[in-house]
């Protein structure tokens, strides 16, 4: 049986240690040839490809990153979420679903600024909304359900 300590083999090669003299046969300039900027410390060429066009510059340019500073933040509701808050309890179907509520109940985000309501779900309770932007498929909804909307402008 072998073991670890009885193996022929060498398990692990040791690290050439550099620039420890001529004889050690990576002494003087460490391998790294004569002069020039890689064989200074620190330097890396990064995405150079040897003179070739680089694979950042062989690719198209996409796309554009708007300033989202000036957009405005819309917090999007469903009405199956409203039909859940409504059969949950956490809304009360009389009262005027807008958007101080719904920052207030903390269900939408607080840096919100305009309310858009989305016909994703059914809903059963006649409710009435407050919104800045509402979906066609929504407001058939609502009004099958008996509910009245209200856009802001």
């Amino acid at each position: 049986m072998t073991t670890l300590n009885t193996t022929g083999k060498v398990l692990y090669k040791k690290k050439m240690r550099v620039g420890r003299g001529i004889g050690s046969g990576k002494g003087k300039t460490s391998g790294r040839g004569v002069k020039g900027q890689k064989s200074r410390s620190g330097v890396a060429i990064k995405a150079f490809e040897g003179g070739q066009m680089p694979l950042y510059r062989r690719l198209p340019k996409r796309g554009f990153n708007a300033i989202k500073r000036y957009q405005a933040v819309i917090a999007i509701m469903n009405l199956e979420k409203i039909q859940t808050f409504i059969t949950e309890k956490t809304i009360n179907s009389g009262d005027v679903i807008n958007m101080a509520l719904l920052k207030k109940l903390k269900l939408i985000n607080k840096n919100s600024q305009k309310l858009k309501i989305l016909g994703t779900g059914e809903i059963k309770d006649k409710v009435n909304i407050e919104a800045d932007l509402i979906s066609k498929s929504a407001v058939e909804k609502l009004e099958k359900a008996g509910g009245t909307i209200q856009l802001k402008k």
